[in-house]
């Protein structure tokens, strides 16, 4: 006698379907957008980098409106050299946002404005930053760009010079050429000629990251078919290669600028950046470091505008790469846990 087993049941209660059950991944709003919208949207989804642009924004509309620029006239009263009658020994007189006194940063020793003086030094220190980063970055794109897609005896004597530029302390070799420049120009063009100094020496970095990515970009298929199209070499590298490598350029060019505002100062602070009568950041925090003790004011302003700069430019090019990056992907953990209990 066989024993049967039982027909099986249908279930009562099946429970859902693993098919049918809601996924706890946030969905992906991305979809359908075009690379710019994607980088738009990552970029304005980084809190710190908006914050960070908004502040940097702000420093420059201060400093090129308060003190004018290129004839224009400022909306400031007082000149960065004019020595005026000491008020409260010089102390800051700003109250709160809207009472700022006659010098709300102070005055130094001969009574000349303190406020005048860090919006002029702001103003030459960012006109040289962004000289240097405009220069390095266009050396270095085009340096790396051919060296990277001829290869070749092209990129031996492209990355050959770029090995002896590197090889220099750059900080011993802009010393020198400031000191030409200070040495054959005036006082406007000085500061204009020690940006693009600056800026012929200072692309090697770029240079070298354009041709990585370059190496990289002339093996992809879209290349191949431009070559099999009849595409030019000058059309296949700067319209069909740089613009895939841009989000690497834009990022290093804004690190370039941090770390050109850093070289302009220390020049000015050791003597041979921006000289008297005009002034920087950099030659500020140098012509009043005896007085931190006795009058601190005159070197806490310069030197937190410099932190100020550098730490905007930092968190935004951190906030272009990772709008650049296609592997970023925030995580959502409020959409995710609502999504959690909802399921």
């Amino acid at each position: 006698m066989t024993i049967q087993n039982p027909p099986d049941t249908p279930r009562t209660d099946p429970g859902p379907d693993p098919r049918e059950s809601k996924s706890l991944e946030v969905p992906d709003t991305t979809k359908g957008l075009s690379q710019a919208q994607l980088v738009r949207k990552r970029f304005l989804d980084n809190v710190a980098a908006i914050i960070s642009l908004v502040v940097f924004v702000l420093i420059v509309l201060l400093a090129f409106s308060s003190m004018g620029f290129l004839g224009v006239p400022g909306w400031w009263k007082y000149s960065h050299t004019e020595p005026m009658t000491l008020i409260n020994n010089g102390q800051p007189t700003f109250q709160h946002i809207f009472n700022w006194g006659d010098h709300p940063f102070g005055q130094d020793t001969i009574g000349r404005d303190v406020f005048a003086m860090t919006m002029r030094g702001a103003q030459n220190s960012l006109v040289i930053m962004f000289i240097i980063g405009i220069i390095a970055t266009v050396i270095g794109v085009v340096v790396g760009a051919v060296s990277g897609y001829f290869r070749g005896m092209v990129e031996a004597v492209l990355m050959r010079l770029t090995d002896v530029i590197i090889i220099i302390p750059v900080i011993v070799l802009a010393a020198v050429l400031g000191s030409i420049a200070n040495r054959y120009f005036d006082r406007g063009l000085g500061v204009l000629f020690l940006g693009v100094l600056i800026g012929l020496i200072a692309w090697t970095g770029m240079a070298r990251l354009v041709r990585g990515e370059f190496l990289s970009l002339r093996e992809r298929e879209f290349v191949d078919a431009a070559k099999i199209a009849g595409a030019s070499n000058n059309r296949i590298i700067f319209k069909h290669i740089l613009p895939n490598a841009v989000g690497v350029i834009i990022v290093n060019t804004t690190l370039l600028m941090a770390a050109a505002i850093l070289i302009e100062t220390a020049l000015s602070y050791i003597g041979f950046g921006v000289q008297a009568p005009d002034t920087s950041l950099g030659k500020l925090i140098s012509d009043n470091q005896e007085a931190f003790q006795t009058r601190p004011w005159l070197f806490w302003f310069p030197g937190l505008f410099i932190v100020v700069i550098c730490l905007s430019i930092n968190f935004i090019g951190d906030g272009l790469r990772d709008a650049f990056d296609p592997r970023q992907k925030k995580f959502n953990a409020k959409k995710a846990k609502k999504m959690a209990s909802e399921a």
